[in-house]
Protein backbone atom coordinates (compact mmCIF):
# COMPACT_ATOMS: atom_id res chain seq x y z
CA UNK A 1 0.00 0.00 0.00
CA UNK A 2 2.58 2.59 1.06
CA UNK A 3 4.72 1.98 -2.05
CA UNK A 4 1.96 3.13 -4.41
CA UNK A 5 1.17 6.10 -2.18
CA UNK A 6 4.83 7.08 -1.88
CA UNK A 7 5.20 7.01 -5.67
CA UNK A 8 1.98 9.00 -6.11
CA UNK A 9 3.08 11.64 -3.57
CA UNK A 10 6.45 12.04 -5.30
CA UNK A 11 4.72 12.44 -8.65
CA UNK A 12 2.33 15.08 -7.28
CA UNK A 13 5.26 17.13 -5.96
CA UNK A 14 7.25 16.72 -9.20
CA UNK A 15 4.37 17.56 -11.57
CA UNK A 16 3.98 21.32 -12.14
CA UNK A 17 0.63 22.83 -11.22
CA UNK A 18 -0.62 20.14 -8.83
CA UNK A 19 0.63 21.48 -5.50
CA UNK A 20 2.58 24.37 -4.05
CA UNK A 21 4.68 21.93 -1.99
CA UNK A 22 8.17 21.44 -3.38
CA UNK A 23 9.20 18.54 -1.14
CA UNK A 24 7.64 15.22 -0.26
CA UNK A 25 8.32 15.76 3.45
CA UNK A 26 6.21 18.94 3.44
CA UNK A 27 3.50 17.47 1.20
CA UNK A 28 3.03 14.20 3.12
CA UNK A 29 1.18 15.56 6.20
CA UNK A 30 -1.22 17.67 4.11
CA UNK A 31 -1.83 15.57 1.00
CA UNK A 32 -1.47 12.03 2.34
CA UNK A 33 -1.72 11.81 6.14
CA UNK A 34 -4.63 14.27 6.27
CA UNK A 35 -6.48 12.35 3.52
CA UNK A 36 -6.09 9.08 5.44
CA UNK A 37 -8.00 10.57 8.39
CA UNK A 38 -11.15 10.01 6.34
CA UNK A 39 -10.65 6.25 5.83
CA UNK A 40 -12.69 5.10 8.85
CA UNK A 41 -15.57 7.47 8.09
CA UNK A 42 -15.77 6.25 4.49
CA UNK A 43 -15.31 2.59 5.45
CA UNK A 44 -18.39 2.58 7.69
CA UNK A 45 -20.63 3.69 4.80
CA UNK A 46 -21.85 1.67 1.80
CA UNK A 47 -21.46 2.10 -1.93
CA UNK A 48 -19.02 3.63 -4.37
CA UNK A 49 -17.05 6.75 -3.47
CA UNK A 50 -16.51 9.95 -5.46
CA UNK A 51 -13.77 12.49 -4.77
CA UNK A 52 -15.16 15.79 -6.09
CA UNK A 53 -12.55 18.17 -7.48
CA UNK A 54 -9.79 15.63 -6.97
CA UNK A 55 -6.96 17.86 -8.24
CA UNK A 56 -3.78 15.82 -7.83
CA UNK A 57 -5.74 12.96 -6.27
CA UNK A 58 -6.24 13.82 -2.62
CA UNK A 59 -8.13 12.44 -0.76
CA UNK A 60 -9.32 10.01 -3.46
CA UNK A 61 -6.10 8.12 -4.23
CA UNK A 62 -5.17 7.50 -0.56
CA UNK A 63 -8.76 6.35 0.06
CA UNK A 64 -8.74 4.04 -2.99
CA UNK A 65 -5.48 2.41 -1.91
CA UNK A 66 -6.75 2.04 1.68
CA UNK A 67 -10.15 0.64 0.63
CA UNK A 68 -9.36 -1.76 -2.23
CA UNK A 69 -12.85 -3.31 -2.15
CA UNK A 70 -14.56 0.03 -2.92
CA UNK A 71 -14.76 1.76 -6.29
CA UNK A 72 -13.37 5.30 -5.97
CA UNK A 73 -14.10 7.81 -8.73
CA UNK A 74 -11.92 10.89 -9.07
CA UNK A 75 -14.02 13.71 -10.55
CA UNK A 76 -11.95 16.56 -11.93
CA UNK A 77 -12.85 19.42 -14.29
CA UNK A 78 -9.33 20.37 -15.39
CA UNK A 79 -8.12 18.28 -18.33
CA UNK A 80 -4.41 18.41 -17.41
CA UNK A 81 -5.14 17.08 -13.91
CA UNK A 82 -7.38 14.36 -15.35
CA UNK A 83 -4.47 13.15 -17.51
CA UNK A 84 -2.26 12.94 -14.40
CA UNK A 85 -4.94 11.03 -12.45
CA UNK A 86 -5.56 8.59 -15.32
CA UNK A 87 -1.91 7.58 -15.10
CA UNK A 88 -2.61 5.95 -11.72
CA UNK A 89 -5.46 3.70 -12.87
CA UNK A 90 -3.18 0.78 -13.88
CA UNK A 91 -1.63 0.75 -10.37
CA UNK A 92 -4.91 1.10 -8.45
CA UNK A 93 -7.53 -1.28 -9.94
CA UNK A 94 -10.52 0.18 -8.02
CA UNK A 95 -9.84 3.71 -9.30
CA UNK A 96 -11.94 5.48 -11.96
CA UNK A 97 -11.29 8.95 -13.36
CA UNK A 98 -14.02 11.19 -14.79
CA UNK A 99 -13.44 14.51 -16.54
CA UNK A 100 -16.26 16.90 -15.68
CA UNK A 101 -17.97 19.16 -13.19
CA UNK A 102 -20.05 18.03 -10.23
CA UNK A 103 -23.10 19.94 -11.48
CA UNK A 104 -23.12 17.94 -14.73
CA UNK A 105 -22.90 14.43 -13.27
CA UNK A 106 -25.80 11.99 -12.80
CA UNK A 107 -27.42 12.56 -9.42
CA UNK A 108 -27.73 9.97 -6.67
CA UNK A 109 -25.01 7.66 -8.00
CA UNK A 110 -22.61 7.25 -5.08
CA UNK A 111 -22.77 6.12 -1.46
CA UNK A 112 -20.12 8.60 -0.34
CA UNK A 113 -18.79 11.88 -1.75
CA UNK A 114 -15.59 13.38 -0.35
CA UNK A 115 -14.01 16.77 -0.92
CA UNK A 116 -10.87 18.45 0.39
CA UNK A 117 -10.03 22.07 -0.41
CA UNK A 118 -12.75 22.16 -3.07
CA UNK A 119 -14.66 25.32 -2.09
CA UNK A 120 -16.15 26.93 1.03
CA UNK A 121 -18.21 24.24 2.83
CA UNK A 122 -21.67 25.62 1.84
CA UNK A 123 -20.62 25.53 -1.83
CA UNK A 124 -18.91 22.14 -1.54
CA UNK A 125 -21.98 20.55 0.05
CA UNK A 126 -24.22 21.84 -2.75
CA UNK A 127 -21.90 20.30 -5.34
CA UNK A 128 -21.45 16.99 -3.48
CA UNK A 129 -24.79 16.13 -1.88
CA UNK A 130 -26.79 15.66 -5.13
CA UNK A 131 -24.24 13.01 -6.18
CA UNK A 132 -25.02 10.68 -3.27
CA UNK A 133 -27.98 8.38 -2.78
CA UNK A 134 -30.53 8.98 -0.06
CA UNK A 135 -28.96 7.71 3.16
CA UNK A 136 -25.44 8.31 1.81
CA UNK A 137 -22.97 10.85 3.15
CA UNK A 138 -20.69 13.67 2.16
CA UNK A 139 -17.39 13.94 4.04
CA UNK A 140 -15.82 17.39 3.84
CA UNK A 141 -12.37 18.33 5.10
CA UNK A 142 -13.09 21.67 6.78
CA UNK A 143 -10.77 24.20 8.40
CA UNK A 144 -11.00 25.36 12.01
CA UNK A 145 -12.61 28.62 10.88
CA UNK A 146 -15.35 26.91 8.86
CA UNK A 147 -18.82 28.36 9.47
CA UNK A 148 -20.65 25.20 10.50
CA UNK A 149 -23.99 27.00 10.81
CA UNK A 150 -23.72 28.13 7.18
CA UNK A 151 -22.82 24.55 6.23
CA UNK A 152 -25.82 23.23 8.18
CA UNK A 153 -28.16 25.74 6.48
CA UNK A 154 -26.84 25.01 2.98
CA UNK A 155 -27.03 21.24 3.55
CA UNK A 156 -30.68 21.50 4.63
CA UNK A 157 -31.58 23.10 1.28
CA UNK A 158 -30.21 20.10 -0.64
CA UNK A 159 -31.74 17.39 1.60
CA UNK A 160 -28.76 17.09 3.92
CA UNK A 161 -28.24 17.10 7.66
CA UNK A 162 -24.93 17.88 9.37
CA UNK A 163 -24.42 14.69 11.34
CA UNK A 164 -21.04 15.18 12.98
CA UNK A 165 -17.88 17.22 12.96
CA UNK A 166 -14.64 16.06 14.48
CA UNK A 167 -10.99 16.71 13.80
CA UNK A 168 -11.61 18.92 10.81
CA UNK A 169 -14.01 16.49 9.10
CA UNK A 170 -17.70 17.24 8.63
CA UNK A 171 -20.15 14.44 7.82
CA UNK A 172 -23.41 15.41 6.11
CA UNK A 173 -26.08 12.72 5.73
CA UNK A 174 -28.48 12.83 2.78
CA UNK A 175 -31.92 12.52 4.37
CA UNK A 176 -34.17 12.84 1.31
CA UNK A 177 -34.20 12.91 -2.48
CA UNK A 178 -32.35 15.69 -4.30
CA UNK A 179 -34.75 18.65 -4.42
CA UNK A 180 -35.99 19.94 -7.77
CA UNK A 181 -33.71 22.60 -9.23
CA UNK A 182 -30.50 20.98 -7.92
CA UNK A 183 -27.80 20.82 -8.84
CA UNK A 184 -27.88 24.38 -10.11
CA UNK A 185 -26.06 25.26 -13.34
CA UNK A 186 -22.25 25.39 -13.29
CA UNK A 187 -20.94 28.52 -11.58
CA UNK A 188 -24.16 29.42 -9.73
CA UNK A 189 -23.25 27.83 -6.37
CA UNK A 190 -20.06 29.89 -6.16
CA UNK A 191 -21.76 33.14 -7.23
CA UNK A 192 -24.84 32.66 -5.03
CA UNK A 193 -24.05 30.30 -2.14
CA UNK A 194 -27.06 28.77 -0.38
CA UNK A 195 -25.90 30.14 3.00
Amino acid sequence: MSDALDRWLEAVVETPGLTAFRSVSLARPVLLDDALRGVDLVRREQGPVVDVGSGGGTPGIPLAVSLPDRTVTLLEAERRKVAFLQGWQPDIPNLRVVWGRAEEQPVETFGVAVAKALAPPPVAVEWCLPLVVEGGVVVLWVGQTADLEALRAAAAKVAGELEETSGGLAVIRKVGPTPAGFPRRPGIAKKRPLA
